[in-house]
């Protein structure tokens, strides 16, 4: 079994280790009312993404999400969150010195402590039962967005028991032969389906996009034709599936919740990359985490 294969069947577990955690963390994570970012790199981005519209869906303040490399230096902020698997990413170590030296209060929800980011960042969130050895991040990218979700209130079991039937269910027939991925979400599944097609492409190098649903029929959906599938995490607008058939292309219908949802995408991927004979724990031209010399940042 790869690693990866190993760690995304452990999810449930972990979110549920997540949630037993919250509450004693809850000082060190965004309070209402404070104007707060959350930022991180490839995954951990698209899982700030998801994190920062629930908070603000449930009212607890403004909240932003940003890529490390381009947080807006001219913003001020109450809190800044960063989630790093990590702790080694070069471009989240160098904001968060500078938010350190800027006097902004930070928080880092990481994998390993014994990493840089323990002495740059003001408070942590020790998620070490999530972390992973596989380049392609699963557990602990949900398993983070699960901590948030849980100080927000917004956890239950009932999403745990949904991820048990993602990872014991058949996934819809042939989609291991198709050649193109789209999925969609909206509100705070638009970062889920940002990431479902990150791991596509990662895993089994898949040409794979994501959009908000109701954006997808303002031109994306002209791509759709039979031998592709678009997929819908979380709400999908009326009439959407439809539309979508009518293209020849297989629509997949997001019955659980969103967050589970992308637990059966992480389980395409791999069966996408199996189905091409591809090795999910090498995925080609990644490392575990991206750490940049003096020169390489100077002309990024």
């Amino acid at each position: 079994m790869s690693h990866v294969a190993y760690e995304l069947g452990t999810q449930p577990e972990c979110w549920e280790r997540a949630a037993e955690l919250a509450p004693a963390r809850r000082a060190v994570l965004p309070q209402p009312g404070e104007r707060t970012a959350i930022v991180g790199c490839g995954t951990s981005y698209y899982m700030a993404q998801a994190a920062a519209a629930l908070r603000e869906a449930a009212g607890q303040g403004d909240t932003d999400a940003f890529p490390a490399s381009e947080f807006p230096a001219h913003r001020r902020y109450d809190r800044v969150v960063a989630l790093t698997r990590s702790g080694t990413t070069t471009e989240v170590l160098d904001l968060l010195a500078g938010l350190r030296d800027a006097g902004v209060p930070t928080t880092a929800v990481i994998g390993d402590p014994a990493t840089p980011v323990m002495t740059l960042a003001d408070e942590l969130v020790v998620l070490d039962f999530a972390d992973e050895q596989s380049v392609v991040q699963t557990r602990f990218a949900t398993t983070a967005l699960t901590l948030l979700r849980a100080h927000l209130g917004l956890h239950a079991p009932a999403v745990v028991a949904d991820a048990r039937t993602a990872l014991a269910e058949p996934l819809p027939e042939g989609l291991e032969g198709r050649g193109q991925f789209t999925f969609l979400g909206r509100g705070w599944s638009v970062g889920l389906a940002n990431e479902a097609a990150l791991k596509m492409r990662e895993a089994s190098l898949s040409w794979a996009e994501s959009y908000p649903a109701m954006e997808y029929r303002h031109g994306p959906i002209s791509v759709s034709a039979p031998g592709t599938a678009t997929w819908s995490l979380g709400e999908t607008p009326e009439g959407l599936a439809e539309q979508v058939r009518a293209t020849g292309a297989q629509w997949v219908e997001g019955r659980l919740d969103p967050l589970a949802e992308l637990v059966r995408v992480h389980r395409l991927a791999l069966a996408v990359a199996a189905h091409q004979g591809l090795d999910p724990d090498a995925p080609r031209h990644l490392t575990r985490s991206v750490i940049l010399d003096a020169g390489e940042e100077a002309v990024r």
